[in-house]
């Protein structure tokens, strides 16, 4: 139950679900093996249960998109319309993540198992949540360059909000904090970015938790069904809950205390693991 509401809060607050599902376990002295295949088939619930939140808080989005996207399929062309480009920009930006998925997440999976690159990772992203803000500002600062709606960001700039988010296959590396990083860099604001951002994690942790939910029944995925179900629930619930706050959140603030919060708990946890390490 606490690692379900964990995985809700950190999937969408940029701080790394995946570090935080390492590094908490860890620091509790948890006999968990965290590469084994049933904590991995247990996460998968825990995703599903947010893909599930995310679709239900954006549900009137997803109708108008879907439609707008088989809409043009029939037409045969594109069009100005804003579901329309908004679908396609989904599309384009799911290809890049789901790609480096497909090639490198067996090989990056060696380090689920270890905190010290996890909190490693997790100052990482902190640094590049202060980066993108800095960068954010001085491009504002130097230009009269004002936000941008979702809609008329380019196709290229989908494609590398997409790509940005497949840094969060490294864990400590957040999915949206990344992610967002990579639009207000496209020109979108902080509340443009985080739906952006938070459009285009459904899909990914969507089909990514379909696509591992044989998993489950592998033999040694020793899952409890009651201790599943209510963990993707209650990971919902959170979920539904953080996306409800950040994208309030967004629209007067932006990354740094997120930045601040992983550096402290990255440095934190790199030291205690390091320490650990060495004696």
């Amino acid at each position: 139950m606490f690692l379900a509401v964990l995985q809700g809060v950190s999937e969408l607050f940029p701080i790394s679900s995946l570090g935080h599902t390492i590094l908490i376990p860890a620091l509790l002295r948890w006999t968990v093996d965290r590469s084994g295949e049933s904590f991995l088939a247990f996460v998968v619930v825990l995703h599903l249960g947010t893909a599930l939140a995310l679709l239900i808080f954006y549900r009137r989005e997803w109708v108008a998109i879907v439609a707008a996207l088989l809409a043009s399929i029939v037409r045969g062309r594109l069009s100005d319309a804003r579901d329309e480009k908004i679908g396609w920009l989904l599309v384009v930006g799911t290809v890049p993540v789901g790609l480096l998925g497909v090639f490198f997440q067996s090989t990056i999976r060696g380090l689920f198992g270890s905190p010290l690159p996890a909190a490693g990772f997790l100052m990482l992203n902190a640094f590049i949540m202060f980066f993108g803000e800095w960068l954010r500002r001085r491009q504002t600062a130097n230009a009269a360059r004002p936000a941008k709606p979702i809609e008329a960001i380019s196709y290229a700039d989908g494609a590398n909000v997409g790509l940005a988010q497949g840094l969060a296959l490294l864990p400590g590396i957040s999915r949206s904090g990344s992610s967002i990083v990579a639009g207000l860099l496209v020109d979108l604001d902080h509340e443009a970015a985080a739906n952006f951002s938070f459009l285009l994690a459904t899909p990914v942790i969507l089909a990514a938790s379909v696509l591992e939910i044989p998993k489950l029944f592998e033999p040694g995925a020793h899952v409890v069904a009651v201790q599943a179900t209510i963990g993707g629930i209650l990971a919902g619930v959170t979920a539904y809950a953080s996306v409800a706050f950040l994208t309030r959140y967004f629209q007067h603030n932006d990354l740094r205390p997120f930045g601040w919060y992983c550096l402290a708990a990255g440095a934190g946890a790199f030291v205690l693991f390091a320490t650990k390490v060495i004696t």
